[in-house]
């Protein structure tokens, strides 16, 4: 029989993974507790309202309401009505290319858009004035070329199926020998 952890009432691959995600949000600029909640709603077998979170993970019912409106808002998880039981019940997302592309998503609207439009002004500014050196200009407008390309790449992947891009990525560096080759004089 397998052990429950006595401190959240999980299995320890449970925990071990909830922990270990919490962490690899946090190195992604993603709170720890979201990230924890959305390993746990993922990999549960049924939806858990936000007091089954709390107690799990033993966290303020403060921290987990909060947690579930930043996943909601990445559309990451979801509400789900279940017959006979009022309160709010939510589960995640489980296949993991749509999550993938969720992500994905919301990190292109939150830095790449930005960083876009960011760059576009700073273009157009160093264009009309002529105390901006030739060589900021060029690479302003290089870093600005570069931001939209990242951009326009974004756009294409989205539009391909999950099975086409797993086999994209499964090529790898492969990938280049499709590529035509320069003849080098």
């Amino acid at each position: 029989m397998t052990e429950i952890s006595d401190r959240t009432g999980l299995r320890p691959a449970i925990e071990r993974c909830v922990l270990a995600w919490g962490e690899m949000g946090g190195q992604w600029g993603v709170n720890r507790s979201v990230s924890q909640i959305h390993a746990l709603l993922y990999l549960s077998e049924k939806p858990l309202t936000a007091e089954e979170i709390s107690d799990a993970l033993g966290m303020a019912r403060s921290n987990v309401s909060n947690s579930i409106k930043e996943l909601l808002s990445w559309s990451l998880i979801r509400r789900v009505p279940v017959m006979g039981d009022r309160r709010d019940q939510f589960e995640a997302e489980t296949d993991v290319w749509e999550i993938a592309r969720r992500i994905a998503s919301g990190r292109k609207e939150r830095e790449i858009d930005p960083a876009v439009k960011a760059l576009d002004a700073c273009v157009t500014e160093a264009a009309h004035d002529p105390r901006v050196s030739a060589v900021a200009r060029e690479r302003l407008n290089a870093m600005l070329a570069f931001t939209r390309e990242v951009s326009g790449w974004y756009d294409q992947m989205q539009g391909i199926p999950s099975g086409k891009l797993a086999a994209l990525i499964r090529l790898g560096a492969r990938i280049v020998n499709l590529l035509p080759m320069k003849r080098v004089k």
